[in-house]
């Protein structure tokens, strides 16, 4: 599963904890502050439209990358995406995903930065693990904040795969 943060939604001393170098962090609010201050752009807030465009780029974007998406969750503030990186790594998947929903959006009309640097990723190395995270996911589309907010489940509209389909990981 990869996910990846919009511009200024979860800052480095966030009172809901944060990461770095894959450790998880005790919050810290001079830090936050520090970083509210440095911020160069506005926080983003992703719109149902918005998210709507960045959810078509990412379908084809897998499909330039011959990946298959088994769930997506795409939230104001963040992107979860259960996906086979087949044949390339998870930061070159995520740089791929990250770049086609910008230019989507800029596209669009959408003027700023986007996304928040890095990424977090967890593997699944079988079929039980898989089917973990993608019900987590699509649970997180049902139940996240705001269970009437517009989910984004994968449906029939999504291109198949020509490759074989393995693991994420």
């Amino acid at each position: 599963m990869l996910t990846w943060t919009a511009y200024s939604s979860w800052l480095q001393g966030d009172k809901r904890k944060y990461v770095k170098n894959g450790q998880i962090l005790n919050p810290n609010p001079s830090l936050e502050s520090k970083n509210k201050e440095n911020m160069k752009y506005p926080k983003v807030s992703l719109t149902t439209a918005q998210r709507k465009i960045i959810e078509n780029a990412i379908i084809e974007e897998s499909a330039g990358l011959n990946q298959k998406i088994h769930a997506i969750a795409i939230r104001k503030s963040h992107i979860h995406l259960v996906t086979d990186c087949n044949f390339i790594s998870a930061a070159s998947a995520v740089s791929h995903y990250k770049n086609a929903a910008r230019l989507a959006m800029e596209s669009n009309g959408f003027v700023g930065r986007l996304w928040t640097k890095g990424f977090s990723v967890r593997y699944c190395f079988d079929e039980n693990q898989l089917n973990a995270v993608i019900q987590y996911v699509n649970r997180h589309n049902q139940n996240h904040h705001n269970p009437k907010a517009p989910m984004f489940i994968l449906g029939v509209n999504i291109p198949k795969c020509p490759l074989p389909v393995y693991p994420v990981g």
